[in-house]
């Protein structure tokens, strides 16, 4: 049986890792969340850990960084299959509100709360989380096909990540779905004004 080439073994082992780490914080929180207890759920040694993430602060950044790739790429994927006509924005809406459940944001809020009061990881979250969030606003402007020169518009744009943020956080206590679809349907018809005024070009038509 022909072995896997080392580089290879090297990528497998830092994802493994990165997957676990993102579990186990979600599962665990930070306080509960040690190298070893990643490792273990890796199927990895602790030493072979700390081979690749020296201290738990380089294995958090590199799961931060893997919940925004994630999250991003899932965005990308749906994108292609988005309407093209009024329905886009209440489809974009709620796409950017579906950011914010599940294992990926539970793992990042307990990062946030932990480095609330812990110098160190803070120092480690906050320029990562920066380059996440100019990523995900990014993409928003993109999908809703936005321009940010109109007075108001980049404010709603945050506005709507920031409303997925607290709608994910009232989620993770309760099933929250119903009450979220109706909130995706209201605030779409609230950004409807910012939508009217843009003109991208969709499947080769401008859309006005």
């Amino acid at each position: 049986m022909t072995r896997e080439p080392r580089q290879e073994r090297s990528r497998t082992t830092r994802r493994r890792l990165v997957e676990a780490a993102v579990e186990c914080i979600a599962e665990l929180g930070w306080h509960g969340t040690t190298v070893a207890v990643i490792a273990e759920r890796a199927g990895v040694s602790r030493g072979a850990a700390q081979h690749h993430f020296p201290t738990r602060e380089n294995l958090v950044a590199a799961a931060v960084e893997h919940v925004g790739e994630v999250q991003l790429l899932v965005l990308r994927e749906r994108a292609d299959d988005l309407p093209t006509g009024p329905d886009r924005t209440e489809y974009v809406v709620d796409m950017l509100l579906g950011l914010y459940t599940g294992p990926l944001f539970q793992a990042a809020l307990h990062l946030w709360v932990a480095a609330s009061s812990d110098e160190a990881l803070r120092r480690t979250l906050v320029p990562l989380e920066a380059i996440v969030g100019r990523e995900a606003h990014r993409m928003a402007v993109e999908l809703l096909g936005v321009d940010e020169t109109h007075p108001g518009v980049r404010e709603m744009v945050q506005a709507t990540l920031d409303l997925a943020r607290g709608l994910g956080l009232a989620n993770l206590l309760t099933d929250d779905t119903k009450r979220r679809r109706q909130i995706v349907m209201q605030w779409s018809r609230m950004l409807e004004p910012a939508v009217a005024d843009r003109a991208v070009e969709v499947t080769g038509t401008t859309q006005v």
